[in-house]
């Protein structure tokens, strides 16, 4: 077992003394950020003044779960809180450790603590691997402070870890990397000569690099493997000059096993995409728009966009035809934030089925849109007095309030009362349709316009 220069299974640093870019590691693991710095991504928890940042600067750890994605970054941070504490630090993971293992490493964090005083910092990579006895064997020693406990995952801790010891642990939730940071991971390995392929002399195509960066799907370790491989691929094909070498779209479509599909997601594509995808919704075919939501998946779409979109559509096209549609929407938006992807495309795939296969209606779109022409034909038309609140004596005398109805104070819970400003009397805004709930809806306010004073008189001002 070792300390702060390693530990049971290896977590070395890149790049050991006498060793060439052909003998070290893969180029994933060489480029590990060896400062905070040079760490790219979770500003939200490692910029300025942030909690992370500042608990690994002024080695004042706790015990904390990293829970993100693969390649986001969670053993990268293990590398630099190592370098940066004090303490023992050991680390290992829950795939290859078992009882055995964790009883070493217990013994000599209280050896450590008797004999030094000095904390055990703990990295226990894809913690959600260890069963609950295991889980427990760390709960004693975590509450009494002897180790610090840092787990990594890529699986909801509510769910795979235990609740005792997820109560003594802050959960940090770490995000995929975007384009642009997966952009700046890439082009820092080739252009970096002591870790990186900067050695080689290559460079590569723009649309080779921007395919690498939403094809690793934010996954950094993914976008350096397949860099890795694309630029061996043009280093044995020794065409030109190393000056001249570059990585092209087909070497980094072979990298991936599979082809980079025609999206431009600032461009005429990306628009073309997602219009299909809408009128697909609208049309209520959810084959097609399942096909063109793959489409833009694939393609690299920010899975949010697609969700906002079927947050907006939900009231666009469904609205209270069926009032259920915006609540599936939103859950399919939070549910992308709490699982991510990939596996956050099966609640796409749900919200976007349901969207489409819902009765339609855009009777609510259309009658905030009528309503709005009224409040710009028309101006600020005043209050009736009778709508306006009376909180004083003086309010009461100019008539505020007077002859207000009070709704629940009817039998029906109804009141024929007019709402709208002189001059609008009767105006009718909002037209629900007869399809879904909206009939409900229809049958329900046609009787109660019909009671109102003007009698629901039709389109905007009579």
């Amino acid at each position: 077992m070792k300390d702060e220069t390693g530990d049971l299974f290896s977590l070395g640093q890149p790049g050991s003394e006498g060793s060439s870019v052909e003998t070290r590691q893969p180029l994933a693991d060489r480029m590990r950020p060896r400062s905070l710095e040079e760490f790219v991504g979770q500003e939200h928890l490692l910029g300025p003044g942030r909690l992370l940042r500042e608990s690994i600067l002024s080695d004042r750890l706790f015990s904390f779960l990293f829970w993100g994605p693969p390649g986001c970054g969670k053993t990268a941070l293990a590398h630099l809180i190592a370098q940066q504490s004090r303490s023992h630090f050991v680390s290992f993971s829950a795939v290859l450790s078992g009882v055995k293992e964790i009883r070493e490493v217990l013994h000599q964090a209280a050896l450590e603590w008797a004999q030094r005083r000095r904390r055990t910092i703990l990295f226990v990579d894809e913690i959600h691997r260890f069963n609950k006895a295991q889980q427990d064997a760390f709960l004693p020693h975590v509450e009494r402070g002897r180790i610090v406990l840092i787990g990594a995952t890529t699986e909801n801790p509510s769910f795979e870890v235990n609740a005792a010891l997820l109560s003594r642990m802050k959960v940090l939730v770490l995000h995929a990397l975007t384009p642009e940071e997966i952009r700046i991971v890439v082009t820092r390995a080739l252009a970096d000569t002591e870790r990186g392929l900067g050695g080689l002399g290559l460079g590569i195509e723009e649309d080779a690099l921007e395919f690498l960066c939403s094809a690793s799907r934010g996954d950094a370790r993914q976008a350096l493997n397949a860099l890795e491989l694309a630029a061996s691929m043009v280093a044995a094909e020794g065409r030109g000059a190393p000056s001249t070498r570059l990585i092209k779209k087909g070497h980094v479509e072979e990298a991936f096993q599979k082809k980079a599909l025609l999206y431009d997601k600032a461009g005429e594509e990306h628009y073309n995409l997602a219009s299909a995808f809408i009128k697909s919704m609208r049309g209520s075919d959810p084959d097609a728009a399942l096909y063109w939501m793959m489409r833009m998946l694939e393609g690299g779409e920010d899975p949010l966009f697609i969700a906002r979109r079927m947050v907006i559509f939900a009231s666009e096209d469904i609205g209270n035809a069926d009032p259920r549609a915006l609540q599936i929407a939103m859950a399919a938006k939070e549910a992308v934030d709490f699982v991510g992807m990939p596996e956050a495309v099966i609640n796409l795939s749900h919200a976007v089925t349901y969207l489409a296969t819902a009765p339609k209606s855009n009777a609510a779109y259309a009658a905030g849109e009528e309503a709005r022409k009224a409040v710009l034909e028309h101006g600020a038309l005043p209050v009736p007095l009778h709508l306006r609140n009376a909180p004083t004596r003086l309010m009461r005398e100019m008539g505020y309030s007077e002859g207000y109805k009070y709704p629940h104070e009817s039998a029906r819970g109804f009141v024929p009362e007019n709402y709208l400003p002189e001059g609008l009397e009767g105006a009718v805004f909002y037209r629900p349709t007869s399809r879904g709930f909206e009939k409900t809806i229809q049958e329900r306010l046609e009787a109660w316009r019909k009671e109102r004073p003007g009698g629901g008189k039709g389109k905007g001002a009579p």
